[in-house]
């Protein structure tokens, strides 16, 4: 049941809010119990967990409520659980109270703004200025999209008298919250679309993989319709170039609220924009549908209905495995490392110490090895040379043929020259860049084993790319980019252009997804929009932490320390808790979940899991 708290007569809390936490029924915020409200009673069913959570409703302005009050208890309503901002539009004027926009953007400051109110022309009667000033590290646009921005902020709103009252009667769009609030009252989810990857994309196959484009929603207005409306909007606009929606252009929801059954079911009834869809287009629709769905509430099927309520389709969890972000038919539990004696081992989950792999990555090879990457179907790899100068392919068996190096490259025998590891996307592709000073590359093999091709990165400012990991989509990739002494991470967005016998790929709009890290070891994906990274901050220690990929900072516990980490692996198959594998000062250690950090090689380096 969810409760509803409503302000009593003559009581103003002293932070302008009322907020019930309904495990316990405990009222914060607030002198005493209300004397008046209702309690309104909520089918289960609509229920996310966020609504089990505190709830907080803004307070109305009293009357000859002051400037500065006035101000403050509007910031204070603007972080109300309240759908509509009812009561915020209450501080405001009459002509400013409808066409106020709160989802035009959202500033998210390091702390609440401060706030200074000064006369107009020095004249009480032609109202106030008021200044809100604080340092901003974030915005989130119309679209929801979440991206880092830090700088000083400041901005200004103006108040005059109506009826006798202050009201404030000019502001900008959007919403200013403190980063407290915003982490309160929004919460992250993956919206899924499918990725578009140009007559070039290893034929149909590729336009039934989906990906993940995360957003920030308001945790406690019903999850499930807000979550849905925000994927009919389409694709943020950092993904847009590169990803596609199933649905037609202008498809819109014709019920006000979705609720799961009570077998968590969920039946959506759209607008005739979508009655004329086939059952192919149609099951994708729904596949969008589940996957978005499911970061809000546990849910079993979809079924889409025409506005009558006739159906269109249904489409099960089980069903829908075959549009998942990660089609990998390898073992989602298996690691991979270098040896002591720079061979590949692998290692999974129960295993207690590493084994060789067959063929001539392994137990059948005579090449030393300084990196390798293993295929997501784990039938092949790619191996850089202990050198650093030469990349092979090889099946994973025993027998095979090494065969000749499939890329040569000058440069000296250090870990910052030569080649970087390599790192196969899901379409079977493998990537790897050259670090050579004088002319760096980023380099795409088709197929694995065809003619590597250059892919222009822009953007990078005269950095060089020293470390990289393509997600399974083949749309995004995560870079660590070095210049000078410092190296960071950023995200790009993969765009290809031109038919299948000259296609053109290119790294477009690369965006940093940890600004406050100034030493960027290692990165690995970790699920359909997090990274996996060691770093360290200005003048602070070493730390593995997740990081999502639109730069915010991640829901997951903090990771136990370790130090000297050279390397780190991550599964990216989502809905799993795998373990997490690094290369620490003291060898290959790894992280099985509610445990510590074991050594699990004493010598080694280089740890992967298969992509």
């Amino acid at each position: 049941m969810t409760v509803r708290t409503e302000r009593g007569r003559g009581m103003r809390p002293a932070a302008g809010l009322l907020a019930l936490a309904l495990s316990g029924g405990l009222l914060a915020g607030c002198a005493s119990m209300p004397d008046s409200g209702s309690v309104n009673s909520v089918d289960s069913s609509q229920r996310a967990d966020a609504d089990a959570q505190v709830r907080v409703y803004g307070v109305p302005p009293r009357k000859n409520e002051q400037p500065l009050e006035l101000v403050a208890g509007f910031l204070e309503a603007t972080t109300s659980d309240d759908p509509g901002y009812d009561t915020a539009r209450m501080y405001l004027a009459k002509n400013v109270k409808r066409q106020w926009d709160p989802s035009a953007e959202t500033t998210v400051l390091s702390q609440t703004p401060q706030v200074r109110v000064e006369s107009s022309g020095g004249d009480r009667e032609q109202g106030f200025t008021v200044t809100l000033t604080g340092k901003q590290i974030a915005k989130v646009d119309a679209k929801h999209a979440y991206k880092p921005e830090e700088r000083d902020y400041r901005a200004r709103l103006h108040m005059a008298r109506e009826d006798g009252e202050w009201r404030i009667d000019a502001l900008d769009p959007g919403l200013v919250l403190g980063a407290s609030e915003f982490q309160r009252i929004y919460r992250s989810v993956n919206k899924y679309y499918f990725a578009e990857l140009g007559a070039g994309g290893n034929g149909g196959r590729a336009r039934d993989v989906l990906v993940a484009d995360p957003v920030y929603l308001r945790k406690r207005i019903d999850p499930v319709t807000s979550t849905v409306k925000a994927l009919l909007d389409g694709p943020t606009t950092w993904l847009d170039p590169v990803a596609g929606t199933a649905f037609p252009t202008g498809t819109r929801l014709e019920d006000h609220r979705l609720s799961l059954d009570d077998s968590n079911a969920l039946k959506v009834r759209l607008n005739d924009r979508a009655a004329g869809t086939n059952q192919e287009q149609c099951l994708r629709m729904a596949a969008q549908l589940l996957y978005t769905v499911q970061e809000s509430a546990k849910i079993t099927d979809v079924t889409l209905q025409r506005k009558d309520g006739s159906r269109l389709c249904a489409l099960a969890k089980e069903q829908a495995k075959r549009y998942a972000p990660d089609q990998s038919p390898g073992r989602p539990d298996r690691q991979y490392f270098v040896d002591g004696q720079h061979r590949l081992v692998s290692l999974a989950d129960s295993d207690d110490a590493p084994r060789r792999v067959p063929g001539p990555f392994g137990a059948d090879g005579p090449l030393q090895l300084r990196s390798v990457a293993v295929d997501r179907s784990e039938y092949r790899a790619a191996a850089v040379s202990a050198n650093g100068q030469s990349l092979y392919v090889a099946p994973l068996q025993g027998g095979a043929p090494l065969g000749e190096a499939r890329l040569n490259v000058r440069g000296g025998t250090s870990a910052k020259t030569g080649l970087t590891a390599p790192s196969w996307d899901g379409l079977g592709d493998l990537w790897v860049a050259d670090q050579d000073p004088e002319r760096p590359r980023l380099l795409r093999l088709p197929g694995g084993t065809g003619t590597p091709e250059e892919v222009r990165v822009p953007g990078l400012d005269g950095g060089r790319i020293t470390g990289l990991r393509v997600s399974a989509d083949g749309v995004r990739i995560a870079l660590l980019v070095t210049k000078g002494d410092r190296t960071v991470l950023k995200l790009g967005r993969v765009e290809r252009h031109g038919s299948a016998e000259r296609l053109s790929l290119s790294v477009q709009e690369l965006r940093p997804v940890a600004p406050r890290l100034e030493d960027v070891t290692a990165v690995s994906w970790a699920g359909a929009s997090r990274l996996l990274a060691a770093g360290s901050e200005q003048g602070g220690l070493q730390q593995v932490q997740y990081i999502e990929t639109d730069g915010s900072q991640s829901n997951g516990s903090g990771l136990p320390g370790i130090t000297g980490v050279r390397g780190v692996a991550a599964s990216e198959t989502p809905g799993r808790a795998p373990a997490l594998v690094a290369e620490g000062e003291g060898g290959i250690v790894r992280l099985l979940p509610d445990t510590n950090w074991k050594l699990v090689g004493k010598e080694g380096s280089a740890p992967v899991y298969p992509g």
